[in-house]
């Protein structure tokens, strides 16, 4: 399945905690270089950054990406996923990673393993989740739970920890923190950019709870990657040792 997916990059100059953050420089290279080599890595038919941005294009048309312009009034990394996912003509079955631009350390194997989800005809969204990330405590509302069915769905998430332990002598609960990349069959993709806000998105600021309480199913697969993301300077700073070879 996966040689058949498409691997779409959203990145945008503007962010209110750190702006311009995919130009910024670690090493000899920006951020958005750094995702990229790591998608890369992954079997995908086609890797591109989605923007509205001419600076990220020109830096992204510089080390020889591939590079998709899009409208500057999406609300979302979704909605600008599926503008530059129809760049490529996909039929609706075919998969479509939206991969976060920010996720210097994403690699073909976490890749790999969204996109296996899809061998099972019934999937039309997935996504990861991390048993043992450490990183961040559950109480941490930045930090994204997720609770699935047996079959492996999600049934909901919060930046609450889920589930919660109701009594001191009950098993401890077997938290999962979200891993925020996507993929979707093309044709789902089309129907939830057309979904209105809903009631627990709007609460919870999740967009994710859109899709699902419209009765859409997200597949869940656990892995070992925690999501490190770079959400401000300070991240960047952090992380930049870990880079830089």
């Amino acid at each position: 399945m996966e040689n058949n997916a498409i691997g779409i990059i959203p990145a945008r100059y503007a962010s209110s905690r750190f702006p311009g953050k995919p130009l910024a420089r670690i090493g000899s290279k920006t951020l958005i270089e750094c995702v990229y080599e790591r998608v890369m890595g992954a079997s995908l038919k086609h890797v591109a950054v989605a923007t509205d941005d001419r600076r990220i294009a020109d830096c992204v048309e510089s080390f020889g990406g591939t590079v998709v312009m899009t409208s500057p009034h999406h609300p979302s990394g979704t909605d600008r996923c599926r503008e530059a996912a129809e760049h490529f003509s996909p039929g609706n079955d075919d998969v479509i990673v939206n991969i976060q631009g920010d996720e210097p350390f994403i690699s073909g194997r976490e890749i790999s393993l969204l996109t296996s989800a899809f061998s099972e005809k019934e999937v039309c969204i997935a996504t990861l989740a991390n048993s043992s990330a450490t990183k961040t405590p559950a109480e941490n509302p930045n930090s994204v739970k997720v609770v699935t069915a047996l079959n492996g769905n999600a049934l909901y998430f919060s930046r609450a920890p889920i589930p919660y332990r109701r009594d001191a002598s009950s098993e401890p609960p077997h938290i999962l923190r979200h891993v925020g990349i996507y993929a979707y069959r093309f044709g789902t993709l089309k129907k939830i950019t057309e979904l209105r806000p809903s009631r627990l998105e709007l609460c919870e600021k999740l967009e994710q709870l859109r899709w699902l309480e419209n009765g859409y199913s997200i597949r869940v697969l656990e892995c070992d990657y925690e999501g490190i993301g770079v959400d401000t300077p300070e991240d960047l700073e952090l992380i930049k040792d870990k880079l830089i070879k």
